[in-house]
């Protein structure tokens, strides 16, 4: 059986089908963890955007 800790609380989960939150310990962590990603406290680092002026001009 695989345990891991929870991503919000660090309580040890058993990673079972049968436990629908995982891996996440409760629903109450799974949306600390949603609310976090809406209110942007997490990031996928990525290339920075382009500046308008970095953008290449058309010419026509």
């Amino acid at each position: 059986m695989t345990v891991v800790a929870c991503p919000t609380c660090a309580k040890k989960v058993e990673w079972l089908d049968s436990n629908k939150f995982r891996p996440f310990c409760s629903e109450r962590c799974k949306q600390i963890d949603l609310g976090a990603w809406a209110e942007e406290k997490y990031a996928i680092p990525g290339a920075a955007p382009l500046d308008s002026q970095d953008e290449p001009q058309d010419e026509r």
